[in-house]
């Protein structure tokens, strides 16, 4: 990495996730602990469950992979919102292991993404990698923060 809006955008995505965020608990931080029967629950009725949570930030941070990579993407709902394996801590694993690889994979490309092509509009989007990018770092906190509200329950 050497431009210089990029490497702070690469260290925004690793704080969304890893943690040493200015605004408290990470992604990470908050799913520390969490068993496969604590992410399927449902203590709110009409709320998203904590492993459905964690399916859709997936979802995007790997939608927002794939455009990077040149590709339009339009989620469907069961993209979007993937329904959840059954509750077990191995199949919850498995799911955790998912989202770290896909994190993992963004943060490369990120680290890869010359400053020239953030200005550049998002594939099939009307704003800008910039944009798209500053939005999966707020998208993963806004779910962040309804995990830990979820444990707390």
């Amino acid at each position: 990495m050497t431009d210089s809006e990029t490497r702070r955008l690469h260290d925004q995505l690793r704080r969304a996730f890893d943690g040493a965020a200015w605004h408290g608990p990470a992604v990470q931080e908050v799913l520390a602990g969490v068993t496969g029967g604590q992410a399927g629950a449902r203590p709110v009725a009409d709320a998203h469950s904590i492993w459905e949570l964690v399916l859709h930030i997936t979802a995007w941070e790997k939608a927002a992979l794939r455009m990077l990579e040149g590709e339009a993407v339009d989620l469907p709902t069961a993209e979007d919102w993937p329904a959840p394996a059954a509750p077990t801590d191995d199949a919850w694993q498995r799911t955790l292991a998912s989202l770290a690889a896909v994190h993992a994979a963004l943060l490369d490309a990120v680290s890869r993404l010359p400053d020239a092509r953030l200005g550049d509009i998002a594939p099939g989007r009307e704003y800008s990698i910039y944009f798209l990018l500053h939005g999966v770092v707020q998208h993963a906190l806004y779910h962040a923060g309804q995990i830990a509200v979820l444990r707390k329950l």
